[in-house]
């Protein structure tokens, strides 16, 4: 695939701490086949669909052990330049613009309201091999509890368009050009006041039901759905390790798509 533009989620990570059996869960549930690690990259391991890749899975660093969570990848043409843009806005760097190999640049950082996310400038790794097909990425969104930092930053960040989207929940979705690329959701009181914000990624399924079957089997948690919407059958889970994501069938679309609003 050809490199993402700037601000188009591009690649998607989680740090467990059983590898191993995050592995075994998303092998089953997503369908994933699994490279080799090596040692030099932190074990880094990428995940495959029919020979493609669509994220990674890696150990924490020795005293990093915690509450696992997939990380968001952004594009960036200059990581370096986009990372003196997360200061500028009021984001935090949590890990400076670090060249991995001639695979790419990657920097890590939180938005104002503590959403974490990545940085991606790409090099030899381009990115997703494949989005919107079974066990690919699909789509994301913010959670936040404090929705107009994240409002403020990530269209300063990356001269998204924002546009509200009709109806009882604050969400927004984030267009870059003519292209949505991103949700924002406030977390209202429904969510466990212990749980921290973070981007919910959307992985695609051809079954929306039997894939949550296959989770709660293999330990995780459903937390929400499965439910139909205009974008397809939808569910929220917690992996095994308590990483959150959601499953989503984008076959099955009920109902019709909310009108949305320009605001800025």
């Amino acid at each position: 695939m050809a490199v993402s533009p700037e601000g188009a989620p591009c690649w998607a990570d989680a740090m467990f701490n059983d590898v191993e059996e995050a592995k075994g869960f998303y092998g089953d549930v997503l369908g994933w086949t699994f490279g080799g690690a090596s040692s030099e990259f932190g074990h880094y391991t990428e995940a495959y669909v029919d020979g493609k890749a669509v994220a990674a899975v890696v150990p924490p660093m020795p005293g990093q052990e915690g509450t696992s969570q997939w990380c968001l990848y952004f594009a960036a043409r200059d990581a370096a330049a986009t990372a003196a843009r997360i200061r500028d806005n009021g984001g935090e760097l949590l890990m400076e613009p670090m060249q991995v190999g001639d695979f790419g640049t990657m920097c890590l950082a939180r938005d104002p309201g503590g959403v974490l996310f990545g940085l991606w400038q790409a090099g030899t790794h381009e990115g997703f091999g494949a989005t919107a097909e079974p066990g690919a990425y699909c789509w994301a969104e913010v959670f936040t509890r404090e929705p107009e930092k994240s409002d403020e930053f990530f269209p300063a960040l990356f001269s998204y368009r924002s546009k509200r989207l009709e109806g009882e929940r604050d969400f927004r979705v984030y267009d870059l050009g003519e292209r949505s690329v991103l949700g924002r959701m406030r977390m209202t009181d429904d969510f466990p006041p212990e749980m921290p914000p973070y981007i919910n990624v959307y992985f695609t399924v051809e079954n929306c039901d039997e894939a949550v079957a296959r989770a709660t089997a293999r330990g995780g948690v459903l937390r929400f759905g499965p439910v139909d919407t205009p974008f397809g059958r939808i569910a929220a889970i917690s992996d095994a390790q308590g990483a959150h994501f959601s499953v989503i069938d984008i076959t099955t679309l009920v109902g019709e798509v909310p009108q949305t609003t320009d605001v800025g």
